[in-house]
């Protein structure tokens, strides 16, 4: 794949323009956000209780319900962006984290790959969320959960797909198709 041209190079995503041959055999040009992959973490605090965060996000300019999340390093596994994501921003460590599920963010304009992992087994701690984050933790019950979704309360994409994908199939003990990145 032709690494394009870098129009803009950012902190967490690098801007290109690529030629990208279609599988019609056609060739098109198309502007892309590079990104190094990202991980969601679902921390369960107990069998019906779950850690959210309220987020304010400058892009909506508000607060967001989300779950623990973050940008890989470079060469950095995605177990290991999980469980540093979770410490930074929730003080809980994990004695158990599994992956659940992954998928393209916004495959129209990035090409960034998340990682879902569900963290258990969680020791408290104390959170450390990076200069400019502006972080809440809550932990709700499910019905809570479930009735912020209801509502519309919950606008963030990926905690909604892993929320749901989670309870859907993962909590009824059911066998996901998952395909692997």
């Amino acid at each position: 794949m032709d690494s394009g041209e870098v129009l803009f190079r950012g902190r967490k995503f690098d801007l290109v323009r690529r030629q990208v041959k279609f599988p019609d055999g056609s060739t098109h040009t198309r502007e892309l956000v590079q990104h190094p992959g990202a991980v969601t973490v679902l921390p369960l605090v107990g069998p019906e209780e779950v850690c959210l965060l309220r987020n304010f996000r400058p892009a909506a300019e508000r607060f967001l319900w989300e779950l623990p999340a973050g940008t890989r390093e470079p060469d950095e596994p995605p177990e290991q962006t999980a469980r540093r994501e979770l410490e930074e921003e929730t003080g809980y460590r994990a004695g158990r984290l599994w992956r659940l599920l992954g998928f393209f963010t916004s495959p129209g304009v990035m090409t960034e790959w998340m990682e879902v992992f569900v963290a258990e087994e969680l020791t408290p701690g104390q959170a450390r969320p990076e200069q400019g984050e502006l972080l809440q933790t809550a932990v709700l019950s499910w019905p809570e959960v479930e009735k912020l979704i209801r509502q519309g309360e919950i606008q963030d994409g990926k905690t909604l797909a892993a929320l749901l994908y989670y309870r859907q199939y993962a909590a009824r003990q059911e066998e996901p198709t998952n395909p692997e990145s």
